[in-house]
């Protein structure tokens, strides 16, 4: 079943690569639980098929990026890129966009969380196995408030622009 508007968020681990030693995260890849990260907050999070692939690298992510300030005086504490990569992955893609600090880029790396909200894709065909659906959704202590899925190849309603315009 997919995830829709007023679903709570599935139960799910993330990872995400840590460039700053802080207390509680180590260098390096850390573990997250996805419903401790949610608790109380507003984030935007949104989803692409791959790192460092042509339409994810060049316009969907760098808005998220360009517009962090924007979700942020909106009342978005975070901003979430997911992907079906491992963390050292999201990790350099991340600093390639000058992501660190604006977005956080979290690893599904066996897509559980991806499948659990129902939004994986098999592209084996192509040589890459399970990914993720492109999409966006906003999410409120780990409720699903906007949910924008993209049709396969698309790139029409996921993108900063749009999630921030359902903000208002």
């Amino acid at each position: 079943m997919t995830i829709k508007i007023g679903d709570r968020l599935p139960e799910g681990e993330l990872r995400e690569f840590i460039e700053v030693e802080t207390e509680g995260c180590s260098l390096g890849p850390n573990k997250f639980n996805v419903a401790d990260l949610v608790k109380g907050k507003k984030i935007a999070i949104f989803a692409v098929p791959g790192a460092f692939t042509p339409t994810c690298s060049e316009k969907h992510a760098p808005g998220y990026v360009r517009l962090a300030a924007d979700f942020k005086s909106r009342g978005v504490d975070e901003i979430w890129c997911i992907a079906v990569n491992d963390a050292f992955v999201m990790g350099a893609w991340g600093r390639e966009l000058k992501a660190i600090g604006a977005v956080r880029m979290l690893a599904d790396g066996s897509a559980e969380f991806t499948r659990a909200l129902g939004l994986d894709v098999d592209f084996g065909k192509a040589g890459l196995g399970i990914r993720s659906q492109r999409y966006s959704m906003l999410v409120e202590d780990g409720v699903v408030r906007q949910l924008n899925v993209e049709q396969a190849g698309k790139f029409e309603t996921s993108d900063a622009e749009n999630l921030l315009k359902q903000l208002a």
